[in-house]
């Protein structure tokens, strides 16, 4: 049997599996117990629930991709910054692009068991280990 593979890995795949659209893919990612969980709302719990959650979601998006600009290791937690297009916002893609979003996962024997999004700040990226110095995503940091 191989071991699992590290929890920055893991987001990766994750984050790529949503980029493709493979929701398959995406369920065979998540643990039973998985927890997709937003800002103010309720929490989507259990992989069935999530994989029918991200069918709906894809079907409606399907140019939805997320672009990570910035990743931080937390032992079992990963939080990524990034942006994205082609989301339920309904924005044209050089103004999503500028909406930084912050995601977190937890990755328990090499499957994702929460996905979280969280509002963006410098307080949540300092206590995340992300950079509070970047610049929105499509622009180059300065020199």
């Amino acid at each position: 049997m191989r071991t699992p593979l590290p929890p920055v890995a893991v987001v990766i795949s994750f984050i790529d599996r949503i980029n493709h659209g493979d929701i398959a893919g995406l369920g065979e990612l998540m643990t039973d117990d998985h927890r997709l969980q937003f800002p103010e709302d309720p929490p989507v719990l259990g992989r069935e629930a999530n994989v029918e959650a991200w069918v709906g979601y894809a079907a409606a998006y399907p140019d939805y991709v997320i672009y990570p600009t910035q990743i931080a290791d937390l032992g079992d937690r990963v939080a990524a910054l990034g942006s994205t297009t082609g989301s339920h916002l309904d924005l044209p893609d050089d103004e999503e692009r500028q909406q930084p979003v912050v995601w977190v996962a937890r990755v328990r024997d090499g499957l994702v068991s929460m996905w979280e999004l969280l509002d963006d700040g410098p307080d949540v990226r300092r206590r995340l280990g992300l950079r509070t110095d970047m610049p929105p995503p499509d622009r180059p940091a300065e020199p």
